[in-house]
């Protein structure tokens, strides 16, 4: 649980961080630190990540954003999207389509 100071701060962090304005390596640690420990905290660092790489987006595409569905980062080598074939590929063989 954070507190009110707590939950201010990190939240006007990741608000410049979505407005593209400065944020030092100290608040970025410290901004780190708590997105791994606290769910919400790591949705608001997504979600200001990804409002500083898309912007505003409108119709579907704002709802998705604003539903924090779709992947995080579309250049992250780690996380490569799914293929729903390769997934059909390693199934059992009851449900593999010929």
């Amino acid at each position: 649980m954070l507190t009110t100071s707590t939950r201010l701060k990190l939240q006007n962090i990741c608000s410049r961080l979505a407005q593209g304005e400065f944020v030092s390596l100290q608040e970025r640690v410290y901004l780190q630190k708590f997105a791994e420990r606290d769910r919400s905290v790591s949705t608001w660092v997504s979600r200001a990540q990804r409002f500083q790489r898309e912007g505003t987006q409108q119709g579907l595409d704002g709802l998705m954003a604003d539903l924090d569905l779709g992947r995080r980062n579309p250049d992250d080598p780690e996380h490569p999207e799914d293929d729903l074939g390769d997934w059909f590929s390693n199934a059992s063989p009851w449900l593999r389509r010929d």
